[in-house]
């Protein structure tokens, strides 16, 4: 596949632009992932007040992950049109109302809808981050840039445990939630007035076209031999981490809410390592001339293998094995900067996005589906949810992550030429620069 590699190789700013053009970005993806995670705690008080059952509990997170998805091809097609500044100061703004929309919301089709809107509204919160990187950050340096930003997401995971669940004992769910839309409403008008513009090569062809390129991306060997891994297992790690870790903390491990909120810390800070561990892992190897591609498969395996102890219900290793969970379940997104570097600066707002729709596509599924499975069983006496139930939901979702990796290795052919292109690309900007 051709590629416009001219805007490939920005020159470093300095410091405090650097800072000034990535850390309100950082901010959105903080929120993105804050309000991703926030139904695991306050999970039993939605269940109270509305009367959920575990599906209808999936379903209602799931509306996040569902209309998250759904946006990607035109956000992808936004951010690279007018630029990250912009669509995502537009899209933090909606947030504010969803947020709104949800502390008021009575009935479960009102959460819904209001958790759909705040789904739309944080869709960019990753790729209006990575495409900033693409336009300010050198492109050898990106993996390390793009684990920065996504560190302020796990933060964001972090307050959604233990921090949050004292401000809902403090002040209730929905006041909470009044409180994150002014806090979002903030944020938009930081990302509109503080971060600079980066003036590129004026965009002038049609959408008709610009969706044509998006299918052409579809249709590339190079992603049809990537997307199932990335998508299944980033998908798999949201689907728990955000919902049915806390749960399994209660139901399994026989923890009360203020243990699974101090659990869900734990994972959180395990995530938040991990994203600055994998970041620098990768920045560190692809600079010594290791494929990317490699790092990205060593710490997807990791991954499985943590899941394979938790259906086991390895009680000795059961912390170990869960923040494990939380360091590498997004090792996918190692290789977004390795996209953006094959598909082109020009196309990676597309490219990243395509490979984000069926990551949470795959995430909203399944959301979902844990909780269906989960109510094929018979609730215990206090209204915990059968250990048998996880057990056949997890198993499942390990056995397609599997099919994913058998399929991946068989095109180790295709991605060898892609990553030799890549590298060469590589040579060829630092002999420009």
């Amino acid at each position: 596949m051709q590629r416009e590699r001219h805007q490939d190789n920005p020159a470093a700013p300095g410091p405090a632009l650097m800072v000034m053009a990535l850390l309100p970005f950082g901010f959105g993806y903080f929120l993105s992932y804050l309000y991703r995670a926030t139904n695991a705690v306050v999970a039993p008080d939605l269940v109270r007040d509305v009367g959920l059952t575990a599906s209808e509990l999936g379903l209602l997170t799931a509306a996040y992950l569902l209309s998250f998805s759904l946006f990607q091809i035109p956000l992808g097609i936004l951010l690279d049109r007018y630029g990250p500044r912009r669509v995502q100061s537009a899209l933090v703004a909606l947030g504010a109302l969803g947020a709104l929309l949800f502390a008021l919301g009575r009935t479960s089709v009102e959460l819904l809808l209001a958790r759909a809107i705040i789904g739309v509204a944080f869709s960019g919160g990753l790729m209006a981050s990575f495409k900033a990187v693409v336009i300010w950050v050198p492109e050898q340096r990106r993996p390390l840039a793009n684990a920065l930003v996504m560190s302020t997401g796990a933060i964001g995971l972090l307050m959604a445990t233990a921090p949050l669940e004292a401000a809902v004992q403090a002040i209730g769910w929905r006041a909470v939630f009044q409180a994150l839309a002014a806090i979002t409403l903030l944020v938009s008008a930081i990302i509109l007035f503080v971060v600079p513009e980066r003036p590129g090569p004026a965009r002038q062809s049609r959408l008709a076209a610009e969706l044509a390129e998006v299918w052409s991306i579809a249709r590339d060997r190079v992603f049809i031999a990537m997307a199932p891994l990335l998508a299944i297992t980033s998908g798999a790690h949201i689907a728990i981490q955000t919902l049915w870790a806390g749960p399994w903390f209660r139901d399994i491990a026989g923890l009360d809410r203020t243990s699974v909120a101090n659990r869900l810390f734990v994972m959180a800070a395990a995530f938040f390592a991990g994203i600055l561990i994998t970041g620098w892992v990768a920045d560190f190897m692809s600079r010594r001339g290791v494929s990317l591609l490699k790092v990205v498969l060593a710490f997807i395996v990791l991954f499985m293998t943590t899941q394979l102890g938790i259906i086991l219900e390895i009680k000795s290793l059961e912390l170990v094995l869960w923040s494990l969970f939380g360091m590498t379940g997004q090792a996918a997104v190692i290789a977004f900067p390795w996209l953006a570097s094959y598909y082109g600066a020009e196309r990676s707002g597309r490219a990243n996005s395509g490979i984000n729709l069926p990551m949470f596509l795959f995430a909203f599924l399944f959301q979902y589906a844990i909780g269906a499975v989960i109510d094929l069983y018979p609730t215990s006496g206090t209204g915990g949810y059968a250990p048998e139930g996880y057990r056949m939901a997890f198993g499942l979702l390990l056995a397609l992550q599997v099919l994913a990796l058998i399929w991946y290795l068989m095109h180790t052919r295709v991605l060898a030429e892609a990553e030799h292109r890549v590298l060469e690309g590589y040579k060829g900007n630092a002999q420009r620069s």
